[in-house]
């Protein structure tokens, strides 16, 4: 109903005042809604914001009637609110199961995210990428959009050949137990050693990339095998996250079919490429002073030029490309997509994020100084598993380790992607495992809540009396919940999900706060357990959509 409102007054407004950014917001406490859309008229009409808003609020007064709103001017401000009606519609929309879906959209859409090298395990920094790169792509879905998420598999560069290097040249056999991709990060460490001590190496090393480049079948084998098993090992950590990808692409395919001798040739009679020893692009008209260089002086391509064949087979089979990427990539993205715009061929929108980190420092697969994703999974698994003890000894230990499992991804996932992707963070220990603070736990432990009462209730009849200030604000909240699953899928800010997510758990807990649910009575009662209802199945949805388990009892 709230987005149902939202389009209703936007549409209104647009009409009325001629205006296409009307810039309406939430109101805060004042209003539900609001608009200062005053001030973009004030110069044409040569008035006062606060005249013009007074003008429009009476001009609306109709329209406000007929919709079940109420509107005012506050000010320069048009504030508007909800009526009783759409609060109690809000409510029993949120009783069905799936609450938040929105219709179906007919373009398809591909999003690629994580696509870490595969030589050696993804580590805290590698899965910011993961974690908003699913949780994007939970919400594209829930907003109607037809989606496939793709890992674009880097298997022809040079980590991948000094991986190669070192399982032909080092002893290689697994230790007992050991993932594939801690497997290939020892060996690629190792190999990385031999090159410092011995540079002679870095020939044989050139020679691995110039023989899989021309299709060797032993180097393509011996490149392929060595990048499956760390995947393999990669597709175990992200299935403990949560994380799932429709296809891997593999960067040698655009190789194989010839997609990337066929851009070659089609750019390099542009006036803005350059050949000498090497293939490169003049991007300096778009801002890019650095050379993009696209083939070496060997011969071989480099990624760039093959992650250009990537980009232009996915323009031509979706209607819209999204990637999601590290700030170290802005320079790479900005020249890729300034190099598509330059030969007319679809570009991405990227989603660039800058990198979360642990208190105890930096890392780096190379020098074998990272904390993989596995370890950090397995100490906040620990650290919960003690939190729930704490809290529940009398469950059986069994159950205890099924809840600390689901509450540490919890705490993982929702500590990462509660940051806007621009800003940095440090992931810390104590916070994200907090019961009782603004945490993933946090809103799982709210959403048990809402199932325990509900089992203490038993069967009662929906009803939707709602009239204290803590009811009509918790309800109002459930009703914005397709709203800002459509925001997030529009502007590609997961953050603004797990901000939601927390709001409502803080409304609902202070709803039981101040209001008694099971010791009410008569309809009273059964409109406070068809709010909890509701909350319940938002907040289910919600962590859904945020990759989170919602636990029915911590």
């Amino acid at each position: 109903m709230y987005r149902d409102v939202y389009l209703a007054i936007e549409r209104e407004l647009r009409s009325m005042t001629g205006i296409l950014d009307i810039a309406l917001t939430d109101g805060g406490e004042h209003a539900d809604l609001a608009s200062p859309v005053a001030f973009a008229l004030a110069k044409e009409r040569r008035k006062a914001p606060a005249a013009i808003a007074k003008e429009l609020a009476d001009q609306l007064s109709e329209f406000a009637a007929k919709n079940g709103i109420t509107v005012e001017a506050a000010g320069p401000y048009l504030n508007f609110r909800l009526g009783d009606d759409h609060v109690r519609q809000a409510v029993r929309d949120a009783l069905a199961p799936g609450y938040g879906d929105l219709p179906a959209l007919p373009e398809r859409l591909v999003l690629e995210h994580t696509s870490a090298n595969p030589n050696g395990p993804l580590h805290v920094g590698h899965i910011r990428n993961s974690i908003i790169g699913d949780t994007l792509a939970r919400c594209l879905r829930k907003a109607g959009h037809a989606l496939e998420v793709q890992y674009y598999v880097n298997d022809m560069g040079r980590q991948i050949a000094i991986v190669a290097w070192g399982f032909t040249n080092l002893p290689n056999e697994p230790a007992p137990d050991e993932k594939g991709d801690h497997h290939v990060a020892r060996i690629y460490i190792a190999a990385n050693r031999a090159l410092e001590a011995d540079p002679e190496i870095v020939s044989s090393v050139d020679r691995l990339m110039q023989q899989v480049e021309k299709g060797d079948p032993a180097t393509v084998r011996l490149f392929r095998g060595a990048v499956t098993e760390c995947l393999d090992g990669f597709k175990v950590t992200m299935a403990r996250l949560n994380v799932r990808h429709d296809r891997f692409v593999w960067e040698s395919d655009f190789v194989r079919n010839g997609d990337t001798d066929r851009l070659l040739g089609r750019i390099s009679h542009m006036k803005e490429v350059h050949q000498d020893d090497r293939l490169w692009v003049d991007l300096t008209e778009a801002g890019y002073e650095k050379e993009y260089v696209l083939r070496r002086s060997d011969g071989t391509s480099v990624y760039a030029a093959r992650d250009l064949a990537y980009h232009i087979w996915k323009g031509r089979n979706f209607g819209r490309m999204i990637d999601v990427l590290g700030a170290d990539h802005k320079l790479i993205g900005g020249q890729l997509i300034a190099t598509l715009r330059l030969i007319g061929e679809q570009y991405p929108e990227i989603v660039y994020f800058e990198f979360v980190s642990l208190p105890e420092g930096s890392m780096s697969t190379r020098a074998g100084k990272f904390v993989s994703a596995d370890e950090l999974m397995d100490e906040v698994t620990a650290r919960a598993f003690h939190e729930v003890t704490v809290r529940r000894p009398e469950l059986p230990e069994e159950e205890r380790q099924q809840i600390a499992r689901s509450v540490a991804i919890s705490a993982i996932r929702y500590d990462i992607v509660k940051i806007s992707p621009e800003k940095s963070t440090v992931f810390d220990w104590k916070e994200a495992l907090d019961f009782e603070r603004q945490s993933g736990p946090y809103i799982q432990y709210a959403h048990a809540r809402a199932c325990s009462i509900l089992e203490k209730a038993g069967a009662f009849e929906p009803a939707f009396e709602l009239a204290s200030p803590s009811e009509i604000a918790l309800a109002k909240q459930i009703a914005r919940f397709p709203f800002v699953l459509e925001k997030v899928a529009g502007e590609l800010k997961p953050h603004m999900l797990a901000t939601y997510a927390r709001d409502l758990a803080d409304l609902f807990n202070a709803f039981y706060h101040y209001e008694p649910v099971l010791k009410s009575e008569g309809i009273t009662r059964a409109s406070r357990l068809t709010l909890v209802k509701a909350t319940q199945n938002t907040l289910q949805e919600a962590l859904g959509t945020l990759g989170i388990d919602a636990l029915r009892t911590m």
